[in-house]
């Protein structure tokens, strides 16, 4: 280390062009890196849907998600496979292991749709398809398209054809949702008493509807030179076109489609309505695709908006409504501004110890010059500026300024006691190469778990270790080279007439410094006092980390609320949409909203969707948390139906979407044993205080009309039951009998009876089936219908049954303390053994964290203990550093638990760092310690006596530096400040106890160990 000092020293203009070099490119490397709100640690997630339409749940559940499931969990590298069924419609979300790459699992899922195609009903109008997006994520952007003359339909149809496709190519976009509408279509609605009275059945108008749009080739023909192409008008692209056409000749007179039905240009699907801040609108929704960079993908969205709109007719009007970038932007913001202070505070404290202008260029150049060589490297790494990685950039301002402060202190030391400047930096780089060496090493090896941490938590703080860790050994580059050589030509030489700086300690010295040398002796006389005292510190460690409140991250305001409105499950769909248009009016009132948008579709029949748009935090009076429980008491008054609100959350697991932020999922083999107990579950839950919004997506109470068919009968009148079900589904479902080919997109045509003929189960007596010789049969005659229940959705996980119970948390509740309790009073129920019951998502990975992190404080000492043993080659001396982590984790603790703050992850990496910090302050005790004893023969407790009284200074330096450095994070607001705070507190309140407890707990330890040693060695 001398060595490469005295080089570096020797060779200033060498050294300025090498500082520079590093500068320039962590610059350049500053511009070059992307960035995002967090680092990017998606589950590579893959979405499989299949409509249809008109198909009840069951028959979802059991023809299309049964085959498609079977194939698909075949997939190697698959670990959770959940399936929801509903009116029409089946989607399967499937999550792979972090490391599957994304798109070589969706060839695999790609080949098992085509394996299970043959399996399916062949009355699918499409493929199944998929698309490599999280359905349980958050959108990133929402548009809305209003128009005041254009319909729903109209815009739909623009929206669908133009503009989905277009934002679909956009480069991380993974799925873009058009809703609040449907497409146009020609609805022909059938009389079914008409029909029985001219002889016809409903499947005789479904095979004309079905020939009247042919649309197939024609060929050509030639003569000589020329040809010619043909074509026909096969097609009946409108209701006028499609009303004249003939369903049957009767006594020589046609029966046209006009006479049996009315034919109108419609929509596709009527039960779908949106409204955009309370006008009618069709919602675009986009979702990333996992592992995308969301600040490009919406900078690139809003950069084509302007082109786009010009593409659609000139009164519908696009406008962002959600953009969940600008709390992205606005918190990095704040970080960046944390940093800069974080910087000068640093410096500052530089200025108050040495009280030497000069002396303060050093560290004003050794600080950037690190931060800015850990961009570069970052960005070679492939690494992002999210906000985890600038924290760590932040914290990094206290830990790199530790080794300049050590070497520059130590020669401003010679230099006070009358060496010259260049002497002083040659002696002072040479005593403390070792001490600067150790110290980065022990802190590197603090991280080494979490380099090494698997899962997704340690994906998410993998960068921020590696962020940290490069900050750290450019600093070490740094102090070994830079600051030795400016403190060389900075510091001036002590003016001969002036007295050289008094010993440390002695009666010259300074009062602060002869205090600690008092009280210091009079400890190391009184060791066994510091032994009760750690002893303490370590039980007490022990209770506050067990007793804590804990959870996984702390919950974000982003700016946004996002929200599931369920109403009865006998709700029609006009009560429904008056029901949403009250909520939404409600939402809308709150002086913190800026927008709000909700939309229906006919596959939820009872639910809705409704995202919310908040002012900036700085324009509003309340965060999420306290706005979502404002709100909660205002939509009580909207009867019969309930709008569930949460916060989401920049990192979220799992790929269930529910109504809430946290869920618990019953599963069984068994149904009537799952539908049985979900009730009694979900009411338990509910009656948890710390739990609040509990819902479910269970709704098997949905009232159905069954029909009891006497199959004797029905085979005596000539009814077979393919044509029964083709018959009724013609009436009632919507079915799509027929496609309209058109340049830019095809549309349908839809059958179905008269609403007339749709208003009850009365109107059951009114249908008629054709027998096998042409009579007309009445329904009536071989069934009977009775009222029950049905499903109005079926959920799976793997191939089990599931029911999802979803809850949020009260304000001031911990994740922890909500699950204990839960597991608590689901444990006085004695479920039986063959339902199985689990927190999922973020839940489940809290507890799965919690678990985990003795077993990584564990794996953190032993790595620190073997660099430390390595370096000094001791076996005892690696355990006086490493008593100093009670006394680190104490503070640190008591500081959470006096602010409220949960223990989450991000307070526990505080925990981490902080060990590193007081390590670093016993290491440079040590390290003194050490060299008294070798080269001035003092015995062990004189030797600890002058290390700790003479590396005082640069000691308190280093943690001032520390904790300034943290301060803004503490103390900072605006975006994001609820994800930084608990790191500021975690660091600076470990810093004002341990602090005190390490400057005498220290040199007890180190004294004991040497008189241990001693004993042995005799």
């Amino acid at each position: 280390m001398a060595s490469l000092s005295a080089l570096f020293i020797g060779r200033p203009v060498a050294t300025v062009l090498l500082t520079l070099a590093i500068a320039l490119a962590g610059l350049l490397g500053w511009r070059l890196l992307p960035v995002a709100a967090m680092p990017q640690v998606d589950s590579p997630t893959i979405v499989v849907s299949a409509s249809l339409p008109g198909a009840n749940p069951e028959t979802m559940a059991s023809s299309v998600a049964t085959p498609l499931e079977r194939s698909l969990g075949r997939i190697a590298g698959l670990t959770e496979m959940t399936s929801t069924s509903n009116t029409g419609s089946t989607r399967i979300t499937l999550q792979f292991d972090l490391d599957r790459d994304i798109d070589s699992a969706a060839r695999e899922v790609q080949a098992a749709i085509n394996a299970a195609r043959s399996l399916l009903p062949t009355g699918l109008p499409g493929n199944p398809t998929y698309r490599k997006v999280n359905p349980g994520d958050a959108p990133i952007m929402i548009v809305a398209m209003t128009s005041p003359r254009h319909s729903r339909a109209q815009m739909f149809d623009a929206a669908s054809t133009i503009l989905a496709q277009r934002l679909s190519q956009v480069k991380g976009v993974g799925q873009v949702d058009v809703g609040g509408a449907s497409l146009p279509a020609v609805r022909v609605t059938v009389n079914p008493q008409a029909l029985a009275a001219m002889g016809l059945g409903v499947e005789e108008v479904r095979t004309a509807l079905t020939a009247a749009n042919a649309r197939r080739p024609q060929g050509m023909v030639e003569d000589g030179p020329r040809s010619w192409q043909l074509g026909a008008s096969d097609q009946a692209p409108d209701a006028a076109t499609l009303a004249p056409t003939v369903v049957r000749w009767r006594g020589g007179s046609a029966v046209r489609l006009s006479d049996v039905a009315e034919v109108r240009d419609s929509v596709q699907d009527v039960r779908s309505a949106g409204y955009a801040n309370g006008e009618p609108a069709v919602v675009l929704t986009i979702r990333r695709q996992p592992g995308a960079n969301v600040i490009e993908t919406v900078d690139e969205i809003r950069r084509l908006l302007p082109m786009m709109e010009a593409s659609v007719p000139a009164d519908m009007q696009l406008q962002v409504v959600m953009d969940a970038t600008r709390s992205i932007r606005a918190s990095l913001e704040e970080v960046q501004r944390a940093l800069a202070i974080s910087v000068a505070l640093v410096i500052m404290v530089v200025l108050l110890f040495l009280r030497h202008r000069a002396a303060t260029l050093v560290p004003a150049v050794a600080v950037p010059v690190s931060l800015l060589g850990a961009l570069a490297v970052m960005a070679l790494a492939g690494l992002s500026l999210n906000n985890l990685s600038l924290m760590a950039l932040t914290v990094a301002t206290g830990f790199v300024v530790d080794d300049a402060v050590v070497v520059l202190e130590n020669i401003a030391r010679h230099v006070e006691r009358g060496l010259q400047p260049m002497a002083a930096a040659l002696l002072g780089a040479r005593e403390v190469g070792f001490t600067v060496v150790s110290m980065s090493l022990s802190l590197l090896a603090v991280f080494i778990p979490i380099l090494f941490m698997g899962g997704l938590v340690g994906r998410l703080f993998q960068e921020f270790a590696m962020t940290l860790g490069v900050a750290v050994a450019v600093s070490l580059v740094v102090s070994l080279t830079t600051t030795p050589m400016m403190a060389a030509r900075l510091l001036k030489a002590r003016p001969a007439a002036q007295p050289t700086a008094p010993e440390p300690g002695s009666a010259q010295d300074g009062l602060g410094r002869r205090a600690y040398a008092r009280s210091l002796g009079w400890v190391l006389r009184h060791p066994a006092l510091v032994g009760v005292a750690l002893a303490g510190t370590v039980g007490l460690t022990v209770w506050l980390y067990l007793t804590i409140p804990k959870g996984f991250l702390p919950r974000q305001d982003n700016g946004r609320l996002m929200g599931g409105l369920v109403a009865d499950q006998t709700v029609s769909f006009e009560a429904l949409q008056a029901k949403l248009q009250q909520a939404m009016r409600i939402v809308q009132a709150d002086p913190a909203v800026a927008h709000v948008v909700g939309f229906t579709s006919s596959g939820q029949r009872n639910s809705a969707n409704v995202f919310i748009d908040l002012l900036p935090l700085r324009e509003r009076d309340a965060d999420a948390e306290a706005l979502i429980t404002r709100l909660r008491a205002e939509l009580a008054r909207v009867p019969g139906a309930r709008l569930y609100l949460w916060a989401p959350q920049d990192v979220r697991v799992g790929g269930r979407s529910a109504n809430a932020s946290y869920q618990y999922t019953l599963q069984s083999t068994d149904l009537a044993l799952l539908r049985q107990w979900e009730p009694v579950v979900r009411k338990t839950l509910a009656s948890v205080p710390e739990l609040i919004d509990v819902n479910t997506d269970v709704a098997d109470g949905s009232p159905q009309v069954s029909l009891v068919v006497d199959r004797e009968a029905a085979a005596r009148l000539g009814v077979n039951f393919r044509h029964l079900d083709n018959t009724l589904y013609s009436l009632f479902g919507q079915r799509q009998v027929a496609t309209i080919y058109q340049p830019l997109n095809q549309y349908k045509v839809v059958l179905e009876a008269q609403p007339s003929f749709t208003s009850g189960p009365a109107s059951l007596s009114q249908v008629y089936l054709s027998s096998a010789s042409g009579v007309q049969v009445p329904l009536s005659a071989l069934a009977r219908w009775v009222p029950t229940t049905a499903a109005m959705s079926v959920n799976r996980q793997g191939s089990f049954a599931a029911s999802t119970v979803a809850f949020n948390l009260p304000e001031g509740v911990a994740l922890s303390t909500a699950q204990q309790a839960a597991e608590a009073a689901l444990a006085k129920l004695n479920l039986p053994a063959e339902l199985h019951g689990g927190f999922q998502g973020t839940a489940r990975a809290q507890q799965a964290a919690t678990d985990s992190q003795p077993l990584l404080i564990l794996a953190a000492i032993i790595a620190i203990y073997i660099v430390l043993g390595v370096l000094y080659e001791s076996l005892l001396h690696p355990l006086t550093i490493l008593s100093t982590l009670p006394s680190a984790s104490v503070g640190a603790l008591l500081a959470l638990m006096a602010t409220k703050t949960e223990f989450s992850l991000v307070a526990f990496i505080g925990v981490v760092l902080l060990v590193g910090i007081v390590m670093k302050n016993a290491i440079m005790m040590i390290d003194v310690a050490l060299a008294v004893q070798r080269h001035e023969a003092l015995d062990a407790r004189a030797a600890i006596h002058k290390a700790a009284v003479q590396r005082l200074r640069p000691i308190l330096m280093t943690s001032a530096a520390a904790m300034l450095g943290a301060l803004p994070l503490v103390l900072g607001g605006g975006e994001g400040a609820e994800l930084r705070r608990p790191l500021g507190i975690a660091i600076v309140g470990g810093l004002l106890l341990s602090q005190l407890l390490t400057l005498y707990t220290t040199p007890v330890v180190f004294l004991g160990l040497e008189r241990l040693k001693a004993r042995l060695s005799r």
